[in-house]
């Protein structure tokens, strides 16, 4: 059987954070660590945050709230969860979220993995004085997007 830990696992330390749209963002298990089959994020954002309506033609994604409340949009259906509840976008279905507490955290999985590469090359690494954050071009980020097959479908929910 091959070895299933991961680097970081085994000195505890985390991959590096950087800010994406906003979010306090960090891969937990690069695709690179699971021969492409899925990846794990982790992202960290704040009251009212929330991408534009868009969709992964590539990946599945599940969603796991750790703390806050974030409300999902799959399709037309919206989930409201909390800290261990658990929402699943399938790929091809437009989605978004909007976090409706002060600050909320949660674990995004990809399956199949590679989506994270488009995450980590329109980021930009968090230092240790940062307070807020760094300013981003969206449309950069979103035309950068169609090569990793996701496009964007509309604005970002509100309440």
């Amino acid at each position: 059987m091959t070895d299933l830990w991961f680097p970081d696992a085994r000195t505890g330390t985390a991959h590096e954070p950087f800010w994406f749209l906003g979010s306090r963002t960090r891969v937990l298990v690069p695709g690179s660590e699971t021969r492409g089959a899925l990846s794990i994020m982790e992202f960290s954002e704040t009251a009212g945050h929330s991408p534009p309506h868009h969709v992964h033609e590539d990946e599945e994604e599940i969603w796991i709230v750790l703390d806050g409340k974030i409300s999902f949009f799959v399709g037309d259906q919206r989930h409201d969860l909390q800290p261990g509840e658990v929402a699943y976008g399938p790929r091809g279905v437009p989605h978004s979220y909007l976090v409706r507490s002060q600050t909320a955290r949660m674990a995004v999985a990809f399956a199949p993995s590679c989506i994270e590469e488009w995450f980590t090359a329109n980021g930009t690494p968090v230092s240790s004085i940062d307070e807020a954050p760094a300013a981003f071009d969206i449309a950069t980020i979103i035309a950068s997007a169609e090569a990793f097959h996701l496009r964007v479908e509309g604005p970002p929910p509100t309440e």
